[in-house]
């Protein structure tokens, strides 16, 4: 793979209205020390988190963890990692990496995983959702905090160069006031309650870094057609990333810059969805993107009685669409500014701590859910709302 440029180093994160100014730092760049964490059957290596480090002649992956032979030693032949661990525990004191990628899609493993990771002083990248505790999330950022440690999460739709741009558009008046964000989840076998873990943290994420924190919840979850209760709380059938609720799920949320947020996930609305991704009205327009590593913006214009959808004028993306695999190149735009973060010491653009946020809207949606009443954010119950007190 082709060693990435310094100069698309700096562009990418220019772009990116949260991160702070590039700075071009004399001679060659650092050497680093990697390591991946992966485990075979329980989550595997969530998006391309085996491959985070490829490409980076900077980037040394020394080990290799999986309890799983065969996945490591598949994933350590791909990426050069010289050494393999069935525990990554061992591979951690051994080999003192200084970057770990914490592949698993699955959560349960998430907190003991990182907590281990940044004992041993190592900077973060998590596959997402960061965790399906608050609490857990929590412990993971005060030890990161304490360690002045880096983490990121797989959330890459804030440094995609199109959203970067609409939400420069939007602070310029593209579509007057913001008044309303609506967000759909893909609605396939998963509608409900892990549709909008899995994939309404992106759209969450992204809903915060277009128009502000979430200030309360309000929401209507439904199972087979009838109001869902505790006894309904189940896991997913294929991925362990804690209870969930619900085959419906309606909710709003107040934002801080005081427009509305909503998601919808319901199977049978599928088909009339405008897919996954959100639209956003304001006083003078409409916008609507389609979610993913490359996301489709496009600005309504009124054409008489009928509307018409065009690429929004200006995206970059439009102008010199990327090539190659759309979700490498989203993870090499994290590990760009993550590495930059470090060197900065500053917060990732990406952050573990905006992932927080996003899994602290789900669970509001749950909490709101269970209680029929609105539920205010921050939330100060950090256990999770589907779980018995003990």
């Amino acid at each position: 793979m082709t060693p990435i440029p310094r100069r698309r180093f700096l562009l990418h994160t220019a772009l990116a209205a949260a991160a702070a100014p590039a700075v071009v730092r004399a001679g060659a760049p650092r050497a680093w020390k990697a390591a991946i964490i992966g485990h075979t059957g329980a989550g595997d290596y969530g998006h391309g988190l085996d491959a985070l480090f490829t490409g980076w002649p900077n980037i040394t992956v020394v080990a290799v963890a999986d309890e799983h032979e065969g996945g490591r030693a598949r994933v350590a032949k791909a990426c050069g990692g010289a050494r393999q661990y069935a525990d990554y525990r061992e591979m951690l004191e051994k080999e003192k990496p200084e970057l770990v990628s914490i592949g698993p899609r699955w959560t349960v493993e998430h907190h003991a995983m990182g907590m281990a990771a940044l004992k041993a002083g190592a900077h973060l990248f998590f596959e997402k959702p960061f965790t399906h505790v608050l609490a857990q999330a929590d412990a993971l950022l005060a030890q990161a905090d304490t360690r002045r440690r880096k983490c990121v999460v797989a959330h890459p739709m804030r440094l995609v160069p199109s959203l970067v741009f609409l939400r420069q558009q939007l602070a310029a008046g593209l579509i007057g006031d913001l008044a309303e964000i609506n967000t759909f989840g893909k609605m396939d076998a998963r509608a409900g309650g892990e549709d909008m873990m899995v994939l309404g943290s992106h759209l969450f994420d992204a809903v915060r870094f277009l128009a502000g924190d979430a200030q309360w919840c309000t929401a209507r979850i439904r199972e087979q057609g009838r109001e869902a209760t505790a006894r309904d709380a189940r896991e997913s059938r294929g991925e362990r990333i804690g209870p969930l609720l619900g085959d419906e799920i309606a909710a709003q949320f107040g934002l801080a810059q005081g427009a509305l947020a909503t998601f919808s996930s319901s199977a049978k609305l599928r088909a009339m969805s405008d897919g996954y991704g959100m639209t956003l009205t304001g006083t003078r327009g409409v916008v609507r993107f389609r979610a993913g590593y490359t996301p489709l913006v496009q600005l309504r214009r009124r054409a008489g009685a009928a509307d018409q959808w065009e690429r929004l004028p200006g995206d970059p993306l439009a102008a010199a669409p990327e090539a190659g695999n759309a979700t490498a190149n989203g993870n090499r735009r994290l590990v760009e500014d993550w590495l930059q973060a470090i060197e900065q010491d500053r917060e990732p653009v990406c952050s573990a701590r905006h992932a927080m946020k996003a899994v602290e809207m789900v669970m509001a949606v749950f909490h709101a859910g269970m209680s029929g009443r609105r539920v205010a954010l921050p939330l100060a119950d950090r256990a999770h709302p589907l779980v018995p007190a003990k």
